[in-house]
């Protein structure tokens, strides 16, 4: 079968690599134009371009899916079928063109936590399990019949770019599995919308997530703010902010905690507990979040005793959100 292929991040960077070790020909590699990158603002390259050339494949990068001069190029080809693994919303007059369809490897159990960020939004909600499904592409995203799934633990302390690269390696497996059921002929496609009506599920979205969705709800539970920091850990990160006695406000990235017992009952909540060499915890109603690694803007990631020993925070500092 011939492949085109549709992705731009680490992880469709790998599965590409899994398609082409199986031997399946690729004639065409589509992602993202480069974009400027960095604090010097330098033209970078999509980690799937970056595998597309070592392998000698064309790359195209269009800046419009719809461009005529790219649909046609694409028709060219005469691919059997087109792979899309982390990509944008492709429209109908591409996602319809090859025979054997187009097929989406999607990083969640569909239909739960469709959109664009599933990893994320599966630990920030608790879940102890999530996996990857491979799906037909139609007209609404994340929402066609799905052909294979294949599950994955989420551990306690796993977080997101744990969570990222174990989905990365099992998909390469399953990337490989469903294109060999479409060519085949073994293919029998479940219908989401089927699903949802027999299991009667209430489905759980997963939406693009913004910086001003990554401050931390200091209201929540203990167990819930510390599911916040590991589904954003390490990109995008979640943020506090702090303030000292003179007013000065501190936004700061938060990439691990633990959730620990409250030392006393009498401690207010919301108060900043450290002292000031190994340890900063937040007070809350249940419990206590004790911050382990930091960064403070323009500064690397640290542990939590190094960051201490550059910024004084002490218990009259407090919460500021």
């Amino acid at each position: 079968m011939k492949i085109v292929y549709f992705g731009t991040p680490e992880i469709a960077a790998s599965q590409l690599e899994a398609i082409l070790a199986a031997g399946y020909d690729v004639p065409a590699v589509v992602t993202t134009p480069d974009r400027p990158a960095g604090r010097g603002k330098q033209m970078h390259a999509s980690e799937v371009k970056e595998c597309a050339l070592r392998h000698g494949l064309p790359v195209l990068q269009p800046e419009k899916l719809k461009d005529e001069a790219f649909v046609e190029q694409l028709r060219s080809y005469n691919a059997d079928l087109f792979v899309v693994v982390a990509f944008r919303m492709l429209p109908e007059v591409i996602w319809s063109m090859p025979p054997k369809g187009t097929i989406n490897l999607h990083a969640s159990l569909l239909p739960q936590y469709r959109g664009a960020a599933p990893i994320n939004h599966a630990i920030i909600n608790g879940e102890t399990e999530t996996g990857l499904t491979t799906f037909i592409l139609d007209k609404e995203i994340d929402t066609g019949a799905m052909i294979m799934q294949e599950k994955i633990a989420i551990g306690e302390k796993m977080n997101a770019g744990e969570l990222h690269d174990a989905l990365m390696h099992l998909g390469n497996d399953v990337i490989v599995k469903t294109i060999k059921m479409i060519e085949e002929g073994r293919v029998e496609a479940k219908s989401q919308s089927m699903v949802i009506e027999k299991e009667n599920l209430t489905l759980k979205p997963a939406p693009k997530i913004f910086k001003e969705d990554c401050y931390i709800d200091w209201n929540k539970s203990g167990k819930e703010i510390y599911n916040f920091v590991r589904g954003l850990s390490p990109y995008p990160a979640a943020h506090a902010k702090i303030q000292n006695p003179e007013g000065e406000i501190l936004d700061l990235k938060i990439f691990e905690t633990e959730l620990a017992l409250k030392s006393s009952e009498n401690d207010a909540k919301f108060a900043l507990k450290t002292d000031q060499k190994t340890f900063l915890e937040v007070v809350l109603d249940d419990s206590c979040i004790k911050i382990i690694e930091i960064q403070q803007a323009g500064k690397k990631a640290m542990p939590i005793a190094e960051f201490l020993r550059g910024t004084r925070v002490s218990e009259d500092w407090k919460l500021f959100f």
